[in-house]
């Protein structure tokens, strides 16, 4: 039996909602296809296909006949056969008049296809009012209805594809109806009328939908196409993309980097802002990793490559702004729902327009068709479909060049929600780089015996406080003992088989329990935890061996961080593992509530008392609490598990990020908002205006097209927000 397979296609010409909703509902149609996705912003369609029931084939024919190009992700979109607004050609030559297609991207809207259908029909429309104007109305109004059908032919063989694929109601399929009915009711020159005005509306649509992709495609920009590959002494200039680990690339001064690697010669400062938006240049030597897309600003870098290109720190990051329009806010998929209703029901009442009046009251039945024929028009539901998607495109693009990176609508929807944030202690309030302080042997213990004791313990462990350990040790010449069986205890330290037996570093109670501590050890200990500092006990079985303290410093932003959260009406609590004397001392520098001693299945508890709650953590220690809270957030500068594990990653290690994401997340949701009041707004005041007969064809399909190009427009603002700016 042959395994469904998980596919992906780039679609190009897709501008606007509704063309997504075509995409997807002919795709679906599909025998052998289920698991649809289609990004607007992305331009990709990605489907879950059954090889015995369906090929790829049969995919791309679907979506060439709805008039969009479409190619194997990674590919360049072939143009269709016949695009949205062009003839039929069997021999796939292109004669592009619709969509914009991939080759479109660069040229002025006058030379792209959709903007030359705009300047012909505009200039049909101009002519046929010159003919009117010099031979009267009789043949003026053959020369409005033939710049209507000329005009109209493309929309009305995109609306016919539509329909042989099972959807009846497309803006194409309304605006053949309208235009068509208005001519056969004598109003020829405004049949002509709304059809420019549509193809102007689509053009603006597709100039708004490039815009809202430029920050998009500005990522992928940030890494350079070729790199210069050292083999044997001498360089020579090969594709980034044909890089691979364990190569030497020579970046010169003012070069970015090509990516991601390890410096293997040459220190200079490294502009690390297109990876983590952190423009301050930071000094990087020997040994350092840097990231594909930085800047090397000041000396000439050997660089070994560390990560093939299509892995590197900037190429994940954009898949995942790529890859997060797939998880769609719950406002997105209300709306989404709503629209599958709305349009019926829209058709539904046109008709009852057209037909109660005349049947059941006498009245003109050219009136009323009129109406009915607006009322189609002003019906379509672009504007509020998009509304959301493009909000939430341009937040995510946005917050990507600053480093703030939130994996799709819904934990945008769900940032903007929290009222409480709640903070990881070690790496994530303070530096992450504690150092001892004090080193206390217990009676007739030697400190190099205390030391040489607790490093074996802590040998393999990447634990903050572990580390601080063996640095320690190291600075002091003393040799870890040997050891074996090392693990964790979560919550209250790490055990080793240390010399031939057992020996543990744990917290101070966890000692006590244990037989670990001497008499005066546990006023000792409560003295160093009341300054601040973390204590851990070294013992081997009824053995206490000393007492270790040490000190890790908050973060120089996070006091400013907390008085942003609660100025934001959000309440800061650290949850920590640590002693309550020391989570006491830095809850006092930072302003902040604390609760101490907490061991995994705490944090998971209090996470979920606190209802609407981002989690803030390092991404590894703290996974089961950044899963449970609303919003997980990883701090890490671009790690692997910071991009994979949470919801959301601050990749800078800034604490003042933290409230910066959920004002990003909040002005979306704003944004947001007054699209879906804009677009609701308009269609219910031209609802009723149509109705009433204030206003005609050529206003309804502008206040259609115009509506949508207001939401996009409004959607695009995001891209120049500056959530680091407290307000």
């Amino acid at each position: 039996m042959t395994e469904p397979l998980r596919r992906e296609w780039t679609v190009g010409g897709m501008d606007c909602a509704a063309c997504t909703v075509k995409v997807t509902r002919a795709v679906e149609r599909l025998p052998g296809i289920s698991d649809v996705s289609v990004a607007l912003m992305g331009e990709r369609l990605t489907l879950t296909l059954d090889p015995a029931q369906a090929d790829a084939t049969q995919v791309e024919d679907v979506v060439r006949k709805l008039g969009y190009a479409i190619a194997p992700r990674g590919a360049q979109p072939a143009h269709a056969g016949h695009d949205h607004d062009h003839d039929c050609d069997h021999d796939h030559h292109d004669h592009s008049h619709g969509h914009a297609t991939p080759a479109d991207r660069d040229k002025p809207w006058h030379k792209t296809a959709r903007g030359q259908l705009v300047i012909g029909t505009g200039a049909l429309l101009a002519l046929a009012w010159g003919v009117e104007l010099a031979t009267g109305s009789v043949i003026g109004t053959w020369a409005f209805v033939l710049a209507c059908l000329i005009g109209l032919a493309p929309v009305a063989r995109r609306a016919w594809a539509a329909l042989r694929l099972g959807q009846p109601f497309t803006i194409e399929g309304l605006m053949t109806i309208a235009a068509t009915g208005a001519l056969f009711i004598g109003a020829a020159e405004e049949a002509a009328l709304v059809v420019f005005l549509f193809a102007v509306g689509e053009l603006l649509e597709g100039v708004a939908a490039g815009k809202a992709r430029d920050g998009i495609r500005a990522l992928a920009g940030l890494v350079p196409r070729t790199a210069l590959l050292e083999e044997g002494g001498t360089s020579r200039e090969i594709p980034a993309s044909a890089l691979r680990i364990g190569q030497t690339v020579l970046v010169r001064p003012g070069d970015r980097i090509p990516a991601d690697g390890v410096i293997a010669s040459g220190t200079s400062g490294i502009d690390e802002s297109p990876v983590t938006g952190e423009s301050i240049p930071v000094t990087r030597g020997p040994g350092d990793p840097v990231f594909a897309g930085a800047i090397n600003t000041e000396a000439a870098l050997r660089i070994a490559v560390t990560k093939d290109p299509t892995d590197s720190t900037i190429a994940r990051i954009i898949r995942l702004v790529e890859e997060a329009e797939e998880a769609r806010a719950p406002t997105e998929r209300f709306i989404d729902r709503f629209s599958r209703v709305y349009m019926p029901a829209i058709v539904a009442i046109a008709a009852l327009v057209v037909l109660v009046p005349p049947l059941a009251f006498a009245q003109d039945w050219g009136t009323w068709v009129y109406r009915g024929l607006a009322l189609l028009l002003i019906g379509c539901p672009c504007a509020l479909v998009i509304s959301v998607p493009a909000s939430i495109a341009s937040a995510l693009s946005a917050g990507a060049r600053r480093g703030l990176l939130m994996k799709g609508g819904a934990v945008i929807e769900a940032a903007a929600a929290v009222r409480h944030v709640a903070f990881d202690k070690t790496g994530t309030l303070t530096l992450g780089t504690p150092a001892v302080t004090d080193a206390l042997p217990a009676p007739g213990v030697a400190l190099p015996d205390l030391l040489a004791v607790a490093a074996g313990v802590e040998g393999g462990s990447a634990h903050p406080l572990a580390q601080a350990i063996l640095r320690h040790a190291a600075t002091l010449a003393i040799a870890p003992l040997p050891a074996t069986d090392a693990r964790a205890l979560p919550g209250k330290g790490a055990q080793a088989l240390v010399g031939g037996a057992m020996a543990w570093v744990t917290s101070p109670p966890h000692a006590a329990e244990a037989g670990g501590l001497a008499a005066d050890q546990t006023a000792r200990a409560e003295t160093l935890e009341a300054e601040g500092k973390t204590v851990v006990a070294v013992f081997r079985q009824g053995q206490p061996l000393g007492l270790i303290a040490l000190r890790d410093e908050p973060r120089p932003d996070a006091a400013g961080a907390m008085a942003q959260l609660r100025a934001m009406g959000i309440a800061p609590v650290i949850l920590t593992g640590d002693n309550p004397r020391t989570a006491a001392a830095i809850a006092a520098q930072l302003g902040t509530d604390y609760r101490a001693r907490m061991l995994p299945q705490d944090k998971l508890a209090a996470i979920r008392d606190m209802g609407p709650v981002m989690m803030v953590g390092d991404g590894i220690n703290d996974a089961p609490a950044l899963k449970q809270a609303s919003v997980g957030v990883a701090m890490g500068s671009g790690t692997d598990v910071a991009l994979e594990t949470a919801d959301a990653a601050i990749l800078r290690n800034r604490v003042a990020d933290v409230p910066a994401l959920i004002r990003l997340a909040r002005v979306t949701m704003a944004n947001i908002r007054q699209n879906v009041a804009i677009a609701l707004g308009l269609k219910a005041v031209f609802l009723i205006t149509s109705v009433l007969g204030l206003t005609g064809l050529w206003i309804a399909i502008l206040a259609d097209t115009g509506a949508t190009v207001l939401v996009t427009l409004n959607a695009l603002r995001l891209l120049r927000a500056d959530p680091g700016r407290a307000t």
